[in-house]
């Protein structure tokens, strides 16, 4: 994930609670304005004022959103490298990009896929550790 990506969730995930904790300040201020005392007006607040948020700032949810399922699945795609790298795994690379001589774009370039090795057939007739040897 670029930084460029990860500073705007992070800006839009700030810019998202700030707005959200000014919805239920105003709305506990205007109760507190009709005379209901703060602490019932903060709570108040926090009940209309979090589930209104979600719809009034639907297109900022949004973005926080996707923002962090995208950095969540760099987490997840780093995890897994990381695992396969301690259980000694060879490292799979992300496919290599190649420009498009015709229209100039980057392209994926399909990932070579090795040819399975072709395993010997035992032709030894004797029994494995743990088996018991046929027709005794």
């Amino acid at each position: 994930m670029s930084d460029r990506r990860s500073d705007t969730l992070v800006r839009d995930l700030t810019l998202y609670v700030l707005v959200r904790f000014a919805l239920v300040a105003v709305i506990a201020g205007i109760l507190v304005i009709f005379q209901v005392p703060l602490l019932v007006a903060l709570i108040i607040g926090l009940v209309v004022g979090l589930p209104l948020g979600l719809l009034l700032f639907r297109s900022l949810n949004a973005r926080v959103t996707a923002g962090l399922a995208a950095r969540n699945e760099h987490r997840a795609r780093e995890r897994a490298r990381l695992r396969a790298e301690l259980r000694g795994e060879p490292l799979q690379e992300d496919p290599v990009t190649r420009e498009d001589t015709e229209t100039g774009e980057d392209v994926p370039e399909s990932p070579e896929k090795p040819e399975p090795e072709a395993t010997p057939e035992s032709t030894d007739d004797r029994p494995g550790p743990g088996e018991r040897p046929e027709g005794r």
